[in-house]
C-alpha cells in the first residue's frame, strides 16, 4: 500500500484533466475517477498520463468520494477536482504533515479564479475544503449528496498552501452551477419547513449581499466583487423562488 494517492473526480474535463494530473504527480499514485457518461476525450488525456482510471456512473459526490476511499488503496488520500491544481509548495507541507500524523483529515484552503480573475474575498477565500484524509479514519455523509460533508475520527488540521480552482470560468457555466444548486437548496429549505414569506424574496437577497460585499470584504475585490455579490444576491432570491414552486406543486 503506498503512502500518498491523489485521486482526481472528473466528468468532460477534457480542458483540464492533464494539468491536473501534471499538478500532483508529486504523490506516490494518481488515480482518476472518471463519470461513465463522459462525452468528450476526458478519458483519452487520462489513458495518454498513464494514470489508473476508474469509471464510475456518477449518483453523487458523496458516494463517489466513498468509493474512492473503498477502493484506492493508500494510507491517506488527496482528493483533488479536475479544475483544481496542486504546487510544489503544497507537495513539501503535504509530506510534512502525514509525516507528523497529527490528524486524521486537513482543511486546505483554496484559490478561485471566477470569470478569469483571482477572488480573495467576497466568500471565496479561504474557502476551506476537507480533502486530504487519512484512510479509514474518515468518510462523506451519504445524506449530503452536494456541498459534500467530511466525518472524521477527531479534530482536524489546517493546511497553508492553497489549491488553486479554476471556478467558473464564463458567465454561462456560472448560471448553470447556480441554478442546480438552487433547486438543491430549496428542497432542503422545504425539508426544514422554511416558508417562502413574501418578505423573504427581499430581506434575504439583501442581506447576503450585505453580508458578501460588507462583511466578506468583496469591495476589496472592487468591481468584480460588487458584481459577484450581486449575482449571489440574485440566486439568494432565486432560491425563494423555486421554493414557492415546490409548495404550490404539493397544493
Amino acid at each position: 500500500m503506498v503512502e500518498l494517492a491523489a485521486v482526481i473526480l472528473a466528468y468532460n474535463e477534457e480542458h483540464h484533466i492533464r494539468d491536473c494530473i501534471a499538478s500532483v504527480d508529486w504523490t506516490d499514485r494518481v488515480v482518476v475517477i472518471v463519470d461513465s457518461r463522459c462525452t468528450d476525450r476526458t478519458v483519452e488525456f487520462a489513458r495518454t498520463a498513464d494514470v489508473e482510471l476508474i469509471e464510475y456512473t456518477f449518483q453523487n459526490f458523496a458516494q463517489q468520494r466513498n468509493d474512492a476511499l473503498d477502493v484506492v488503496e493508500a494510507d491517506w488520500i488527496l482528493f483533488v477536482d479536475a479544475d483544481e491544481r496542486s504546487s510544489a509548495a503544497q507537495a513539501d507541507e503535504i509530506r510534512a504533515v502525514i509525516a507528523q500524523a497529527d490528524h486524521n483529515g486537513y482543511w486546505i484552503p483554496r484559490h478561485n479564479y471566477i470569470f478569469g480573475k483571482l477572488t480573495r474575498f467576497t466568500g471565496w477565500y479561504p474557502d476551506y475544503q476537507m480533502r486530504l484524509l487519512r484512510r479509514g479514519k474518515a468518510h462523506y455523509d451519504p445524506e449530503r449528496k452536494v456541498h459534500e460533508l467530511v466525518v472524521v475520527e477527531g479534530e482536524p488540521g489546517y493546511l497553508t498552501e492553497p489549491l488553486i480552482h479554476y471556478n467558473y470560468t464564463s458567465f454561462a457555466q456560472f448560471v448553470e452551477k447556480q441554478n442546480r444548486y438552487v433547486r438543491y437548496d430549496a428542497h432542503i429549505l422545504k425539508e426544514q419547513g422554511i416558508q417562502p414569506k413574501p418578505h423573504k424574496f427581499i430581506t434575504q437577497p439583501v442581506r447576503h449581499f450585505i453580508w458578501r460585499y460588507i462583511t466578506l470584504k468583496g469591495y476589496r475585490d472592487g468591481l468584480h466583487g460588487l458584481r459577484l455579490s450581486g449575482l449571489m444576491a440574485w440566486y439568494e432570491m432565486q432560491k425563494y423562488v423555486h421554493l414557492r414552486r415546490l409548495y404550490r406543486a404539493d397544493e
